[in-house]
């Protein structure tokens, strides 16, 4: 389906003057699509004549089931959607197309905290030591993509954007280009240097063809790894680990933050180590980290031991 003019000159300047990433552009573009067909789907083919009353039948909707009937929205990807509807109508505001912002008073759906579910440092231990110790080029780039993961907290798609020059191992650093395309440099910890080294030395350059440039971490055919093939990898390492839990390339992130707070870091280190713009989301990782506390406390204390009853509600 195509998307009308404005919708078109909005994506663009969400791209090329506000630099969000790809997968932010993908995520606005399938957001604004549905509204635009819900709006059709009302007689109105021009957005700038939807009002409050139509943005929040659409919140609704989503909200629902009646949109696609079988499925409705997690509350989260309602909210992003109207946070991308907010967006678009206030565009359309400043570039003349609209006289007012019919989004403006639509209330924010609810959206439950979730804190993250951080690995122990037993659990990571495990995980870094799974892939085969073959000595391969799979193996070998199996385990420096754990490692980078882990020891610099990347993103996952920083990560597979990554080149060969992004990566200082005398200096022991990783740029990452991170969201909004805004850079930073992580200090990349010995384990992890030591795994890239031998990944570059003795595992690259045998998964390298004509097609790989200057990709630094390579699927089997030689070209870029991808998202999916790097969540596949810690997948299948958690698998090999006897890790039962469901474990992503994002976890790891989670573990990094958490594992730098319980160890002391400062939470404004953490955020710039992290690429958060603001230190608001970093401050997440300091509940897991209180929960962490409170947990050990009530197990370790002879005078703080819960009775049985208590430790059953606080688990249901």
């Amino acid at each position: 389906m195509g998307l009308t003019d404005p919708v078109g000159r909005f994506l663009d300047h969400l791209t090329v003057e506000r630099g969000l990433a790809r997968n932010t552009i993908d995520a606005y573009r399938r957001d604004l699509e549905r509204y635009l067909d819900f709006l059709r789907s009302r007689d109105i083919e021009d957005p700038s004549r939807a009002g409050e009353p139509e943005i929040s039948a659409f919140v609704a909707h989503l909200s629902g089931s009646e949109y696609e009937p079988g499925k409705s929205y997690r509350p989260s990807s309602v909210a992003r959607a109207l946070a991308a509807i907010r967006s678009f109508h206030r565009f359309m505001v400043r570039e003349g197309e609209a006289e007012a912002d019919p989004a403006e008073g639509v209330a924010r759906p609810k959206v439950p905290r979730s804190l993250p579910r951080p690995l122990t440092v037993d659990e990571v231990g495990a995980l870094v030591a799974a892939p085969a110790d073959d000595g391969g080029p799979v193996s070998l780039r199996d385990r420096a993509i754990l490692e980078t993961l882990y020891g610099a907290g990347l993103r996952i798609s920083e990560l597979v954007s990554l080149d060969v020059d992004d990566v200082d191992l005398d200096g022991g650093s990783v740029r990452a280009v991170g969201k909004g395309s805004r850079e930073r440099l992580v200090p990349l910890g010995r384990y992890a240097v030591r795994a890239v080294e031998a990944y570059l030395v003795r595992g690259r350059p045998a998964l390298a063809t004509s097609r790989s440039r200057s990709a630094l971490f390579l699927n089997q055919r030689g070209g870029r790894l991808t998202r999916q093939g790097c969540t596949n990898i810690v997948k299948a390492m958690a698998r090999r680990a006897g890790i039962r839990k469901r474990v992503t390339p994002h976890m790891l992130r989670h573990s990094f933050a958490t594992h730098l707070l319980e160890g002391g870091a400062d939470v404004r280190v953490v955020q710039e180590l992290l690429g958060h713009a603001s230190v608001a989301t970093t401050q997440i990782y300091t509940l897991v980290t209180k929960d962490r506390l409170r947990q050990v406390y009530f197990d370790a204390h002879p005078r703080a031991r819960r009775r049985p009853a208590e430790r059953r509600r606080d688990a249901g």
